[in-house]
């Protein structure tokens, strides 16, 4: 069997619990000030309007398709490469009301006259009213509290309600460096983008769940009368350290693949797959273990010496 860390590896995850902590708390803080200030780059599925590509025989500038097309499009409009150098986006946020096959039309004849030798062809149109939109943003934050509730009631009823809210921490961290890390991006934000973040809560989840239950496997097999709940941690996370490092790797190459080959459309989709594998797999490790552990160590009983060492039964804190 394939293994990335050697097995007897002791590293001491427990002791630098601090510098985790410390490390998120700045990387989420730098995080929420771009959203709050920055925001997104909402596409069409939550900003509305119209969206139209085009493609050129020739990779045609910028700004002459964008001085071309004035005449046409009466409201503010924005112009982007899209996957090719000869294929645009144009982005009409308002266009007069007039009918999408009259807009299509339109846009064709002024770009066939304006750049005859470079046959520009509409390959689709599509329009997404105000009201569609700020209804898709609705429930896209709400498929985040749903989703943050079942896992929640999930992983309280598995393993008790102290490791839930690690996970949910865990899950928040992750949720909000991702957002964040997209904000600085400047890419689209869409409802592809909205489901990688919904796809990182989940892969994030599971690294969690596998370190717990390593946790939950050694408290049943009577290892607190050997090792006190700072080596139990320790140990859990070094004996599923190599299952995720190798796991993390092999999904982010993948996704990696996906990012370089699958061209314009699924680029978001695996830019903030990328993040989350990354985050996520720090988060199972450095937020949601080190959270419970900390947790465990001020409650009831002290776990900074072994149980075997203490007399006069177990000591409270």
């Amino acid at each position: 069997m394939m293994e990335i860390i050697k097995s007897g590896t002791k590293i001491n995850f427990t002791g630098a619990k601090n510098q985790f902590f410390a490390f998120s708390l700045v990387i989420m803080a730098v995080c929420i000030f771009f959203v709050v200030n920055k925001g997104f780059n909402l596409g069409i599925d939550f900003a509305g309007g119209t969206v139209i590509q085009v493609r050129f025989a020739n990779p045609v500038p910028l700004d002459d398709i964008r001085e071309g097309l004035k005449p046409v499009i009466n409201g503010d409009f924005a112009i982007q490469n899209f996957g090719e150098p000869n294929e645009v986006l144009v982005r009409i946020v308002e266009h007069g009301g007039i009918g999408l096959q009259e807009l299509s039309d339109n846009i064709k004849a002024q770009l066939e006259m304006k750049f005859a030798g470079e046959s520009p062809a509409i390959q689709r149109i599509e329009q997404v009213g105000p009201q569609v939109g700020e209804d898709l943003r609705r429930k896209a934050f709400l498929a985040i509290i749903y989703s943050t509730i079942g896992i929640l009631a999930y992983v309280a009823f598995r393993f008790e309600l102290l490791f839930a809210i690690g996970a949910i921490l865990s899950l928040i961290h992750d949720i909000v460096i991702t957002l964040g890390f997209y904000s600085i991006a400047g890419k689209e934000f869409n409802l592809t983008v909205m489901a990688a973040v919904l796809t990182v809560a989940g892969y994030s989840l599971n690294d969690t769940i596998v370190i717990f239950d390593r946790i939950r496997e050694k408290i049943k097999t009577g290892k607190l009368n050997e090792h006190t709940w700072q080596e139990i941690t320790n140990m859990s996370i070094n004996e599923t350290l190599s299952r995720t490092v190798l796991t993390s790797a092999l999904t982010f190459i993948a996704v990696l693949c996906l990012y370089i080959f699958g061209g314009e459309v699924i680029n978001g989709f695996a830019l903030v797959m990328m993040a989350g594998i990354v985050i996520g797999t720090y988060s199972s490790i450095g937020i949601a273990a080190m959270f419970v552990y900390v947790v465990r160590s001020r409650k009831g009983v002290q776990f900074n010496e072994s149980p075997r060492k203490r007399t006069g039964g177990l000591k409270k804190a």
